[in-house]
């Protein structure tokens, strides 16, 4: 048996409701929010137990106001929660929010107290500070952002195997999370911004519990609420980097979390801006070559900020050659690309070009090694003559097969000149009449954003004239 699980399970006398002892448990090896917990009586609510930072543990007050004065003081926002349970109700009793004012708080407490019921009262902790909560146990982490551990019970949460998540977090919060423990346990905690708590870190762990079997594995995709949080191009890129793969040097200025910064230096002192917004928008929103004002960025082309989670900033990479690759519905690799940096490839300005067979070798390992890692995905690439660098890595194979961007039926086709460009392809998209499709007039790439944006669309479409596409 592990320290963890003699300290917190030992046999004790306190009836199995009283969550007030359980939370002084698990206090002994973890963060806890700061509290103070009453037991009912015919006079004054007794004090039970308190966790409160800078004092010894289980300090006792002369009255119920000095112990909620002391909990007020020490809340980073200024305010409690009081929480009620007894042996009959212990998950539905009465659960008050953000309590104000001392006096306040008291009356609560001495309200339920003559009811019968133990109290908890407890710092408020935001959930919505940028931060995440979710659930740790067996090797695998299931976290989302502005919600309690119990958000993970809902779609939309992100999974990662406790060792990337822990990566993960260490790179975009700045700190070790301390979940070693979830190997052997079920933990549910929060990260914050700011430190918190009776420790005064981090981390806070608001329930342990024993498992004796666990046989689920991470399901790693998104979008997801947390690549929402830091937008899908950087989340996407984080994840390459998290499992090793060569991502260039990469700043990311969010919205609602601090700068950081991950990836590997590339040798070039360029820097390129690129836009991330909450879902992927194939080539919507800027990306540039050399630097500009991230907040001007973000103000002139999401002045509402309903599109754009953040702005990266990339170290450049010296291209022989740039491209992307996707999965065919049928499994089939396909690998394309042009020389150089790739814009105009991706744009549908220029055509797929030939590759040389060691690009198509080198892509395809990549590929392989993300397969194996994380299943279907579809990447962009850039070779620099001797390594391959993954600058967009998303989750899942296309449906696109053969000629068919877009498998489908339509009674009615238009015609798309890819010459019109990307803006007049999603004018036409947001245009056609239900049971309409789109041939493509022009040499375009299946990997390029002018295919992506059909595929997102969902609109039949195919292509006209298809020439030699590589593939590996």
């Amino acid at each position: 048996m592990s320290e963890y699980q003699s300290r917190i399970t030992e046999p004790n006398q306190v009836p199995d409701f009283r969550k007030d002892y359980k939370l002084d448990r698990l206090a002994e090896h973890f963060n806890v929010a700061q509290f103070v917990s009453f037991a009912p009586s015919a006079a004054e609510p007794r004090q039970q137990y308190a966790r409160l930072a800078n004092l010894p543990e289980n300090s006792r007050f002369e009255s119920l106001k000095a112990a909620l004065e002391a909990l007020f003081e020490r809340s980073a926002d200024g305010t409690v929660n009081v929480r009620s349970f007894s042996e009959t109700e212990t998950q539905s009793r009465e659960f008050l929010y953000a309590l104000k004012t001392v006096d306040e708080a008291a009356a609560a407490i001495r309200r339920i107290a003559a009811e019968g019921a133990h109290t908890i009262a407890n710092e408020t902790i935001d959930v919505s500070d940028g931060g995440v909560s979710g659930v740790a146990m067996g090797g695998l982490v299931e976290f989302r952002p502005d919600a309690t551990p119990r958000g993970v019970e809902r779609p939309g949460f992100a999974s990662l195997p406790t060792a990337w998540a822990t990566q993960l977090f260490k790179i975009v919060y700045g700190f070790d999370p301390g979940l070693e423990a979830s190997d052997i346990a079920r933990i549910e905690f929060s990260l914050h911004p700011r430190a918190r708590g009776w420790r005064q870190t981090n981390t806070i762990f608001w329930e342990y519990s024993d498992i004796d079997h666990f046989d689920r594995s991470a399901d790693v995709r998104w979008p997801n609420d947390f690549s929402r949080l830091i937008g899908d191009k950087a989340y996407g890129l984080l994840i390459g980097h998290v499992v090793g793969l060569p991502v260039p040097r990469t700043t990311v200025i969010s919205r609602r979390v601090a700068p950081f910064t991950f990836g590997r230096v590339t040798g070039s002192a360029e820097q390129w801006i690129r836009t991330a917004p909450f879902v992927q928008v194939p080539g919507k929103y800027t990306t540039a070559r050399g630097w500009q004002d991230p907040f001007r960025l973000m103000q002139s082309e999401d002045p509402e900020g309903v599109a754009i989670a953040s702005v990266i900033a990339q170290q450049g990479i010296p291209a022989d050659y740039s491209g992307a690759a996707i999965e065919a519905s049928d499994g089939e690799l396909i690998v394309e690309g042009a020389r150089g940096t790739g814009e105009g490839f991706m744009q549908g300005s220029v055509g797929p070009q030939s590759l040389p067979a060691k690009v198509l070798d080198a892509v395809g390992v990549t590929h392989a090694e993300l397969r194996r890692l994380l299943g279907s995905v579809r990447f962009e690439w850039v070779s620099d003559g001797v390594s391959i660098w993954v600058v967009q890595l998303h989750i899942g194979a296309s449906q696109s097969l053969g000629s068919a961007l877009v498998p489908g039926e339509a009674t009615h086709w238009v015609d798309f000149d890819v010459a019109d460009g990307l803006e007049a392809l999603r004018q036409l998209v947001a245009s056609l009449d239900q049971d309409t499709g789109i041939y493509m007039n022009g040499s375009v790439g299946r990997t390029s954003h002018i295919a992506d944006v059909v595929r997102k669309a969902g609109v039949p479409t195919r292509l006209r004239g298809m020439g030699d596409h590589q593939k590996t």
